[in-house]
């Protein structure tokens, strides 16, 4: 299974903060998933970063002497509502460009991951995120039943456009072809400019994200019941989308009785590193995984909002885990977190739910994943 991270700040925050230096950084966890349950716990199928970049500028002319033309204004240049993505086949961990990248570039919205292969073959093409214009996706998971007919039933569902996006093999972007299907079918044109630019609205991508995922259980509910027997056909449906304004995430799995994978978000005025480990000097550059991180909050304002399918602290107060099927919006620095009310939703919140489903795919889940962290780095529980 997967990883991922998004970050939405008031202000744009260089990426290394986030990918690279805190102690448990997603580039750590690339190669020491903590939450992982399986005996490898390594995500070394390559990886992946998308930000948001605001509009620069055009540098003054010079003259033959090399000074600056006198009465030359700096003009915008527009980047496009676009997000740039950079990913990469080779592990995150021995990608130096990674860190080059990270050490130098700033955004107020990033979506960063690293991939352990489920479906689909090693290639840049099936390393998240992916995009569509302005909008972008990434997934941890997987969809049940995928090769027991869904994934032929998924495609044959959405148009010829959608169908001829998909340029990997992976469930995953299969499911963002199914969510601007989704979007489409609502009178939403994904590829319309003005909302490209300006957004699509939080409540239309939840709306659309809920129709995704109620439109994938019912290709498996539609699957005959002699393969339903012959196979699991329960999914994992950790999903991430942005426009640039707005992020929709969800933690789902679609039973009654099973905890979906493990994610948390983390809120607060700064993202504050507090001291370097090894003895590094206070002008030191901080080595990758030794910048020690935490979420401060002066106050009731949310100037950031951190979502991490493991949280990159090891301060159990820093981290809320988002309940068991449910969508978590991020829009205007606020976070809300709304049930998923489908037949996997249990009305009482004090219903047991089995972690041996997400076990079973190297998955970890729930608060106890905090205590685990804290325990294995000889670090007292809060």
């Amino acid at each position: 299974m997967c990883r991922f991270l998004i970050y939405s700040g008031q202000s744009p925050i260089l990426l290394s903060h986030l990918i690279t230096s805190p102690t448990h950084s997603i580039l750590t966890q690339s190669w020491d998933s903590r939450l992982r349950l399986d005996s490898v716990p390594h995500n070394g199928d390559g990886f992946g970063v998308g930000y948001y970049t605001a509009s620069t500028t055009t540098p003054r002319r010079r003259g033959n002497g090399g000074d600056i033309v006198p009465g030359e204004s700096l003009e915008p240049v527009d980047l496009g509502p676009e997000p740039c993505i950079f990913t990469s086949t080779i592990p995150a961990w021995n990608c130096r460009n990674l860190e080059r990248l990270a050490s130098k570039t700033m955004s107020p919205l990033v979506f960063a991951h690293v991939r352990a292969t489920t479906e689909g073959a090693l290639g840049d093409s099936n390393c998240h995120p992916f995009c569509r214009g302005a909008l972008m996706w990434m997934h941890n998971g997987g969809i049940g039943g995928w090769r027991l007919g869904v994934k032929r039933r998924l495609a044959e569902d959405v148009a010829d456009k959608w169908y001829d996006c998909v340029g990997g093999s992976t469930d995953s972007e299969w499911a963002f072809a199914l969510f601007l299907d989704s979007l489409e079918r609502m009178g939403v044109d994904p590829d319309d400019e003005k909302r490209q630019r300006d957004g699509f609205g939080h409540s239309v991508l939840r709306k659309a994200m809920l129709r995704t995922i109620e439109r994938i259980n019912g290709f498996i509910r539609d699957l005959p019941e002699e393969k339903k027997k012959v196979a699991d056909t329960r999914s994992l449906l950790n999903f991430a989308v942005t426009d640039g304004k707005s992020v929709i995430c969800t933690r789902y799995v679609s039973s009654k009785t099973d905890e979906a994978a493990s994610l948390f978000f983390s809120s607060g005025t700064s993202w504050t590193e507090q001291h370097r480990q090894h003895g590094a000097g206070h002008d030191a550059k901080t080595k990758i995984g030794q910048g020690e991180y935490k979420m401060e909050r002066r106050d009731k304002g949310a100037d950031i909002v951190l979502v991490a399918s493991e949280p990159l602290t090891f301060e159990r107060d820093n981290w809320v885990t988002v309940p068991t099927n449910s969508v978590l919006t991020i829009h205007n620095q606020t976070v809300l977190i709304h049930p998923i009310l489908d037949e996997f939703y249990n009305l009482s919140p004090i219903t047991p739910r089995s972690r041996n489903f997400a076990a079973e795919k190297g998955q970890s889940t729930g608060d106890d994943l905090l205590a685990k962290q804290t325990a294995g780095l000889g670090i007292a529980a809060a």
